[in-house]
């Protein structure tokens, strides 16, 4: 797959609202797949990166035991060389807590505006960030959060950003429930078609589910409406310059669907709200986008409600 290539002639200054980001690296095999594979946000307007490794009290009791501090400042460093090879300032860091306090709150308080975290991964330290932590600094969040999806491949055992991650211009899906949040999502998206983004799905999905057996019953006269509501941000993005603009609506289980169509139109990042009403209910991160975030085959970019 090639590279991604900002445009530069239609680069908006004013899409800066991830500018500095933080990458929440655990040092192992899997952060190194993350490193590796950021170029991409350049499109949402990342100039500035803060590597942060959190370190609990067993992990650094361990690490005290071990003199292994210089291994940790080493990989650091070489972590530090791919994203500036990349064209990012970094900075270091080494915390001690835990990552799912320590990162949120270093966000919050540095105004950081976004944080970046892989799917899983096991560290040289034991299980540690991009595992079931990872889960947990969603959960905090109040800044949009991407998780960069991995696997591990069957033959060698090495872990690597499924291919679709290294190129988060080339196709976003924008699944939307027409919520207040996933109005704030949009403006992302909105950025992204400024700076050169090719290709955007926009979706809604109607859970059939959900729906009372007299609203069953108009889910033609739903799909019209929603329909038109798509046309209008589709509008939106043509005027950005977008060229190719499609729409999907779908009826059934709402994750299982976008989780479907991103997989189907081999979609690059999957641009969504992590709050509303509708098909995500819960109070912050809901059910539906966890989910997405947990089986997509693409990256996927949560953004929260403004607090």
């Amino acid at each position: 797959m090639r590279p991604f290539v900002l445009n530069q002639a239609i680069y908006h200054k004013e899409n800066t609202m991830f500018e500095r980001f933080i990458v929440a690296t655990d040092l192992s095999p899997a952060s190194d797949a993350v490193v590796g594979c950021l170029a991409g946000l350049r499109v949402l307007g990342a100039s500035h990166a803060l590597l942060l490794q959190c370190l609990d009290m067993q992990q650094a009791t361990s690490i005290a035991l071990s003199y292994t501090t210089s291994v940790l400042d080493d990989y650091l460093a070489r972590q530090k060389a791919r994203l500036e090879g990349q064209g990012f300032e970094v900075e270091t860091r080494i915390v001690p807590g835990f990552a799912k306090s320590e990162v949120n709150r270093i966000a919050r308080e540095e105004d950081y505006g976004l944080v970046v975290v892989g799917s899983h991964g096991h560290s040289m330290l034991g299980e540690a960030l991009l595992g079931g932590v990872a889960s947990e600094v969603l959960h905090g969040a109040g800044q949009p959060i991407l998780v960069m999806r991995l696997e591990r491949n069957k033959d060698t055992g090495e872990v690597c950003v499924l291919p679709a991650g290294c190129d988060l211009a080339a196709h976003v899906l924008f699944p939307t429930d027409f919520s207040e949040n996933a109005d704030l999502a949009f403006t992302v998206v909105e950025n992204m078609a400024a700076a050169g983004t090719r290709r955007i799905t926009l979706m809604h999905v109607q859970d059939s589910a959900r729906l009372a057996p007299h609203l069953a019953q108009r889910l033609t006269e739903f799909d019209a409406i929603d329909h038109g509501r798509l046309e209008e941000l589709k509008a939106r993005l043509v005027a950005k310059g977008v060229a190719d603009v499609d729409i999907e609506l779908r009826a059934g289980k709402p994750f299982l669907e976008i989780v479907n169509v991103a997989k189907a139109r081999g979609v690059h990042l999957v641009v969504m709200g992590s709050q509303g009403r509708g098909f995500v209910p819960e109070l912050f991160l809901g059910s539906v986008s966890h989910e997405v975030a947990r089986h997509a085959n693409a990256p996927v970019l949560l953004v929260p409600v403004a607090r």
